[in-house]
């Protein structure tokens, strides 16, 4: 595997230990409809939300924040993969949001989190 991917998916699992330490529940895990991936599907109960969360993680300083990637176009792919997750899984009621968690890994030995809640909203 590629170190990139590898980098991936350590900041997947550090996003996935914050999410159930802030009392949230990690349903799944790089949810794929055809081109489009939701990298953590989570339920948080209080109040109760579904929260489709991309994650982007960084080694190294690069002059920018990580959540400035998920652009209108990557967007667009998460809400596509959310709609599909929500049909699939029969969830039609259920409230949803979407959250960005920018992991930094400069220290591998103290990642740093910012977790922006309700990062973007889906349009119709």
């Amino acid at each position: 595997m590629a170190a990139h991917n590898d980098t991936g998916r350590r900041g997947e699992d550090l996003a996935a230990e914050l999410l159930s330490a802030k009392g949230y529940n990690v349903l799944d895990r790089n949810y794929r409809f055809e081109n489009a991936e939701v990298d953590l599907v989570a339920l948080r109960l209080e109040p109760a939300e579904l929260v489709f969360v991309e994650v982007k993680t960084r080694t190294t300083p690069s002059g920018h924040y990580p959540e400035e990637s998920v652009t209108p176009a990557k967007q667009q792919l998460i809400f596509k993969a959310a709609d599909c997750y929500l049909y699939e899984k029969r969830l039609f009621t259920v409230p949803v949001r979407f959250d960005i968690i920018a992991v930094h890994l400069h220290d591998p030995a103290e990642p740093v989190f910012h977790h922006i809640e309700d990062a973007f909203r889906m349009t119709r």
